[in-house]
């Protein structure tokens, strides 16, 4: 028999993917969405894609009431409710950490309050939190690497250096135990999510899973939005037949992950008794790198060169890739959807949206805030 739960954010990009993962395997879900405009559009419309056998409470993830009236007689809660955005969180400091730390209080709060029928919790936490990703230091081993300097970046001197000797060092994949360095106000937030709810789940007693997840790509990410994906914020200048912006020199990297194998992974950490308590790394483990993104967005969608902007952006980081062997061994999590076949796949849907390009809005306000060099 399905269990009774919760998806908060559940109309959103990575949300909706959770959604129908769970009605199809015969769960009750109830949605909980504010449907915020500037991931869904200044109508809030309720999205075609969100899954019509899935009840839905349009509402604030802050509003104490209604989420303790969503979380009635759940017996699994996603948190994926969050505002996302690294560059925005930097200078809309207290609008983040509202919506985010604070909404997940709400939720904890609903949940401990009175007693309920909660038997797990799953929230999604972010590769954002580890700042830097590990490194190999030819002379000094491993190392773990906080900011370049600013004088560093001035010379444009992009890759990152040895936190002892100064040599240039090479990425290594980044495992669960690297220490947390989060570069951005939105990380911070997304390291709260974690913790907090770590914590009241081991003191409650409730099974509580905590999911990194790494750069998420694939249908129904909002192309309009500014600040979500770099991915889609490509596919959206490429449709407006403007050119991608990318920061540095390109050559940076991370690790892309298909939207529906964090579905997958959100599953695992549901159905299996090995993920509770447990945070986990949810990637593929193979790094790419913007120049390479860009391109495989340009052979499918059309489009111009992109603009290599040779700038930095305050809360970026250099490199970063998953460890996954963590996931793979305790919940037998592997990925399904290689890059050149997810890649198709966001391309294929992104030609049939309307997508508005705010970039060159997005970017000036960073300007003006003095959060580029």
């Amino acid at each position: 028999m399905g269990k009774k739960v919760l998806v908060t954010g559940g109309a959103g990009f990575i949300g909706s993917h959770i959604v129908d993962a769970l009605v199809e395997r015969g769960h009750q879900v109830t949605i909980l969405d504010i449907l915020h405009p500037q991931v869904h559009g200044a109508g809030q419309l309720t999205p075609q894609y969100v899954n019509r056998e899935a009840e839905f409470i349009v509402g604030d993830i802050r509003d104490a009431d209604l989420v303790a009236k969503a979380i009635k007689d759940k017996e699994v809660i996603f948190h994926q409710a969050a505002a996302v955005g690294v560059g925005q969180s930097m200078y809309r400091i207290r609008e983040y950490t509202d919506i985010n730390t604070l909404g997940g209080a709400t939720l904890l709060d609903a949940i401990v309050r009175e007693k309920n029928r909660v038997e797990k919790i799953i929230v999604a936490s972010s590769m954002s939190i580890y700042g830097e990703g590990k490194y190999l230091c030819r002379q000094c081993g491993e190392v773990n690497p906080k900011l370049r300097s600013q004088q560093q970046l001035e010379k444009r001197e992009w890759e990152m250096r040895c936190p002892v000797c100064a040599s240039q060092v090479s990425p290594l994949p980044t495992d669960e135990d690297k220490p947390l360095y989060p570069t951005s106000i939105y990380a911070i937030t997304k390291r709260d999510h974690e913790e907090m709810f770590l914590v009241i789940g081991r003191a409650y007693r409730i099974p509580t899973v905590a999911l990194r997840y790494f750069n998420v790509y694939g249908p129904r990410q909002s192309l309009s939005n500014p600040y979500t994906g770099v991915a889609a914020i490509f596919s959206s200048r490429l449709l407006n037949n403007k050119p991608p912006l990318i920061f540095e020199d390109g050559l940076q990297s991370r690790d892309f992950i298909h939207v529906s194998d964090i579905a997958q992974a959100n599953i695992l950490a549901m159905e299996k008794q090995e993920a509770d308590y447990e945070i986990f790394n949810v990637g593929t483990g193979r790094s790419l790198n913007l120049l390479d993104i860009c391109a495989a967005l340009r052979e499918r969608i059309g489009g111009p060169e992109p603009e290599i902007v040779n700038r930095f952006r305050a809360g970026d980081i250099r490199h970063c890739f998953a460890d996954i062997s963590k996931i793979s061994r305790a919940l037998g999590f592997k990925p399904r959807v290689a890059f050149e076949q997810g890649i198709e796949d966001l391309a294929n849907w992104a030609r049939q949206q309307n997508a508005a390009d705010r970039l060159e809005q997005a970017a000036g306000e960073l300007e003006s805030k003095g959060l580029t060099l």
